[in-house]
């Protein structure tokens, strides 16, 4: 039997290529498709048909975006298994962790589906009483969307989402390591009617994906772009789009700091740090990379967090997947950096085998100080720092001694404090008595500083799609 190559979707029209490249699963190491390679002919033939369909899509009704939104969803809802199965498949995915992206996913096309008919332009008062003015609000044109593979249903889908759904064309650039996922999401878009052009999908592999991206942001007809992944290829992103006069929506890496108070309930932070630290073996870029607790109370939530994590992660079964081996290397190495500076192993095995090299049980590390990799170093897997403060002020500090600044987390039971606290820690979010993984629709979503710039979701995720054009007139 043939293996399945996963074919782009160019002007509504699956395509395929003569260069292909094995996408590997991370549970097995065996090869479970294909996928094709895009080259400068798929580049400009996307561009071309993203181009080509923006003048009639641009001019469609909020009602009928809003009923192919509608439709999405729906579609989504009734292939879950089957779309399920791809995700875990490529990715090494939990069902728990598969199904919690369709249910994002899902929520996030019903959103924004009721949000289309509330963009609009404004009629300010002109200075001049005899001249008349508007300010129209326009999508800005073909949009690039880059997604990542970690959650691959969720940052696919809103990559594409916001831009369609305020009038924009895309040309979509998925993950190597997901392309069965984001061609699903493409296609089921034009199941639920999105003409043809208005949604193209295309990937490429490692070797060919600087190239190939180039390409796509030095274009003329690509107005914009948006990019969720590492900090690393952010810059690198950044500066093309920069040297070519485009703006872009940047959603990159996080150190996110969780601050467990004095006065914390310390059942539910050991519980919410544990989940924010561990869920999907810490491979989401909200994931807690920093608890800072406070010294009063540092014995007694160390003593539970651990108890919380070995409860939810045992030790005993196979140990959480990891989407590659460089993954698991780059921990352990993170972790001998840290252990031989000083810091203590809480939890967790350094020497432990594990039945593939791509396995990797959780870590937590005590007595963390600057001097370590682990303090600054986006860990991106299973491995979180415990650091112990006595003041408001060291707290705050360490929260932001790092590049990084998209979320963060407090635990206290004084409002007051928490919000004190909120109001200085430099992030795009700060969750008080919740975990730092936590994305929905009625929040934007985007970081500070090297987190990158611009806002997912909410209103604000439509707005950064369109542009203002102002207009008068002489009576």
């Amino acid at each position: 039997m043939s293996t399945y190559t996963v074919p782009f979707i160019i002007n509504g029209e699956e395509h395929r290529t003569e260069k292909s490249f094995d996408v590997v699963s991370p549970a097995s190491g065996v090869a479970i498709h294909r996928c094709g390679i895009a080259g400068e002919k798929e580049v400009l033939a996307a561009i071309d048909a993203a181009a080509a369909a923006g003048r009639q899509w641009r001019n469609t009704g909020p009602s009928q975006r809003r009923d192919i939104l509608l439709r999405a969803a729906e579609i989504m809802g009734k292939k879950r298994e089957e779309l399920a199965k791809y995700m875990i498949d490529e990715v090494g995915a939990s069902p728990d962790w598969a199904g919690f992206n369709l249910d994002t996913a899902i929520e996030m096309l019903k959103d924004t589906a009721g949000r289309v008919a509330s963009l609009s332009g404004t009629v300010p008062t002109s200075a001049d009483p005899s001249r008349g003015s508007m300010i129209l609000r326009e999508p800005y044109g073909v949009v690039l969307a880059i997604a990542p593979w970690n959650a691959p249903y969720v940052l696919g889908t809103r990559s594409v989402l916001f831009p369609i759904a305020a009038g924009c064309t895309v040309v979509f650039k998925g993950s190597e390591k997901a392309p069965r996922v984001m061609h699903a999401i493409t296609a089921i878009l034009h199941e639920a009617g999105l003409p043809n052009g208005v949604l193209n999908f295309i990937a490429t592999d490692l070797a060919s994906a600087p190239s190939v991206t180039t390409a796509l942001i030095a274009h003329p007809l690509v107005k914009k772009l948006n990019f969720t992944g590492s900090t690393a290829v952010g810059r690198v992103i950044g500066k093309i789009a920069g040297e070519n006069l485009k703006s872009a929506v940047l959603e990159l890496g996080g150190k996110a700091p969780a601050i467990v108070w004095e006065d914390a309930d310390l059942d539910i932070a050991a519980e919410q740090c544990t989940i924010g630290a561990f869920l999907f073996s810490g491979q989401i870029c909200m994931s807690t990379e920093k608890i800072i607790v406070h010294k009063k109370i540092s014995d007694a939530f160390q003593k539970k967090l651990v108890g919380v994590v070995e409860n939810v992660f045992p030790s005993k079964g196979e140990a959480p997947i990891l989407v590659t081996s460089n993954a698991v290397d780059k921990n352990k190495a993170l972790l001998q950096d840290a252990t031989s500076k000083g810091a203590t192993l809480v939890h967790g095995d350094i020497n432990a085998k594990e039945i593939s090299k791509t396995r990797m049980r959780p870590f937590v590390v005590s007595k963390v100080t600057p001097e370590m990799s682990l303090y600054k170093q986006e860990s991106f897997g299973p491995t979180v720092s415990l650091i112990e403060v006595e003041t408001e002020e060291e707290a705050l500090r360490i929260a932001n001694d790092t590049e990084y600044g998209l979320i963060s987390a407090v635990f206290t039971e004084n409002l007051r404090t928490g919000l004190r606290f909120a109001r200085e820690i430099e992030a795009g979010s700060v969750h008080i008595n919740n975990m730092t993984i936590h994305d929905e629709m009625a929040l934007p979503h985007g970081g500070a500083k090297a987190s990158g710039f611009g806002r997912f979701n909410n209103s604000a995720g439509l707005d950064e799609w369109l542009r203002t054009k102002a207009v008068t007139w002489r009576h």
